[in-house]
């Protein structure tokens, strides 16, 4: 059950690691988490990210743990507790509790497994993956801003020395 010396206690936060992301899991207990799983029943949950994007819905599910991770790497990552105050644990629980089974809106950058699992922890969504995705696409948006201008200067110093 525990990932080197990773013994998840129930309300931890779960961190899998996967090849270009992170998902992230509730701890329930007994060997339980709940998390953001594709609407697609057939779909193992390691795609949720690419399928939940594209429908913009997912669904709730209580999984074991194992099933969750697979082959992942994975580790408790309470990281929000330095500057957050968890809520109760028997209140963690049956907040997500609620949750089970339940289709929900999916967003990779504004609602996706990692808000919904720090909203359960916390009572408040946080997602440092999703502002790490939003910045780069922001230092893109620049990149290409200043490129254009760039192109275009470029391109009129050329048309003044032609003339």
């Amino acid at each position: 059950m525990a990932y080197g010396n990773c013994y998840p206690n129930p309300g931890d936060l779960i961190e899998v690691k996967r090849p270009f992301y992170q998902h992230w899991a509730l701890y329930l207990g007994d060997g339980y988490v709940i998390n953001v799983t594709p609407v697609d029943e057939g779909a193992p949950s390691l795609s949720v990210s690419v399928v939940s994007i594209f429908t913009r819905k997912a669904k709730i599910k209580k999984q074991l743990l194992k099933e969750v991770v697979g082959n992942d790497e994975w580790n408790v990552n309470n990281k929000y507790d330095r500057s957050r105050t968890p809520l109760p644990v028997a209140e963690i629980i049956r907040r997500a509790e609620r949750y089970i089974d339940r289709e929900v809106s999916y967003d990779v950058l504004g609602n996706n497994c990692e808000h919904f699992v720090t909203m359960l922890r916390y009572g408040e969504e946080v997602s440092d993956q999703a502002k790490i995705a939003i910045g780069s696409m922001v230092a893109l948006g620049a990149v290409a801003v200043v490129s254009t201008v760039l192109v275009g200067l470029i391109r009129g110093v050329s048309r003044e020395k032609d003339d």
